[in-house]
């Protein structure tokens, strides 16, 4: 298990997320949460949904994201016609060999963008099922891993709109997060406007990081300590869930586990090697409220899945915190 014996590593690896973080920003304007979201679920290893009306930059941040580290990158545009071996691949027989020789699909990069997912059917949604849970794809009976690191970034317009297939709640469930980026304010519309008027601000942009960066990151972050009281905290958060009377579907065991890793993750952003419940609050509504399915009658009285989210965390009691100097001495000592 990684430690941080090292604090000069820590702080090497800190810096390089901050490069990443303030790449992105140099083209996401005035979205800090939204960039620091989705930096934390790379490095937790997860899958990040975007979701909005179109044109607020959905494809921007993902491909944003992406330019910034100096890896392998696909795009996926998912169409009513898009076929899941276009994502997996295919066995393709050879006249010379005389054997099938398997040709990837385009999950086969280490950031996959799928834009505009929900427009796909959803058999070929189902498709990047395998892919985002076990990191390989199975052909013919025969498995291929995936490479490391590896994340979706999936984009996909409100249900509601003409030409769109809901997300099943299984690929719902892969998804470590879910974030709208929404409207930008008059002042970063404006300096928008400047900045992406007359050249794509892609052109320039330079990689900050290599892949083997945030594997080192990613290697960080599984090391990041989480007590006991903390575990406990996110537990009853997705339990509560799972009896609110609004809800008729909650949280999966998947969801305590991605909230426990996202938790770590903005820890080690943060600097520290240990989490606190505060991470697990900043972070439960991104997490949770994608996968839950409100009642008949909480849609009617337009309760969102944010909102329950919301009320479950005021009602939810919180582990006793002691003074900031005295959060490491509590959460932060191994064996807890």
């Amino acid at each position: 298990m990684t430690t941080y014996d090292d604090r000069a590593s820590l702080t090497d690896l800190t810096a390089t997320a901050d490069r990443v973080r303030g790449s992105v920003e140099s083209v996401i304007e005035g979205k800090p949460e939204v960039v620091r979201l989705a930096l934390t679920v790379l490095l937790a290893e997860g899958h990040l949904l975007i979701e909005d009306v179109p044109g607020v930059g959905k494809t921007m941040l993902a491909k944003t994201l992406a330019r910034s580290i100096d890896c392998s990158v696909r795009r996926i545009q998912f169409t009513p016609d898009l076929l899941p071996s276009d994502i997996t691949g295919v066995s393709i027989w050879d006249q010379q060999r005389r054997d099938f020789e398997f040709k990837p699909g385009a999950i086969f990069a280490q950031i996959v963008i799928g834009d505009e997912i929900n427009r796909a059917s959803p058999k070929t949604q189902s498709a990047l099922l395998e892919s985002m849970e076990e990191r390989q794809v199975t052909i013919d009976g025969q498995s291929y891993e995936l490479p490391s690191p590896f994340m979706v970034v999936a984009t996909q317009n409100p249900v509601e709109m003409e030409g769109t297939y809901p997300l099943p709640e299984a690929q719902r469930d892969r998804f470590m997060a879910r974030v709208s980026i929404g409207y930008p304010s008059p002042e970063a519309e404006l300096e928008m406007l400047d900045v992406h008027g007359a050249i794509s601000p892609l052109d320039d942009l330079q990689p900050v990081a290599h892949a083997h960066d945030i594997v080192k990151l990613v290697e960080a972050v599984r090391g990041v300590h989480v007590a006991e009281a903390v575990k406990r905290y996110a537990v009853d958060l997705v339990a509560a869930t799972r009896t609110h009377p609004d809800l008729r579907l909650g949280a999966s065991p998947r969801a305590t586990l991605h909230l426990l890793r996202a938790a770590k993750a903005t820890a080690a952003l943060s600097g520290r090697d240990y989490a606190l419940p505060d991470d697990v609050q900043n972070l439960a509504v991104a997490v949770l409220a994608h996968r839950l399915l409100p009642t008949a009658q909480a849609q009617l009285n337009r309760r969102t899945s944010e909102q329950v989210v919301e009320e479950i965390l005021q009602r939810t009691p919180v582990p006793a915190t002691p003074q900031q100097r005295d959060y490491g001495q509590q959460y932060g000592t191994r064996g807890l």
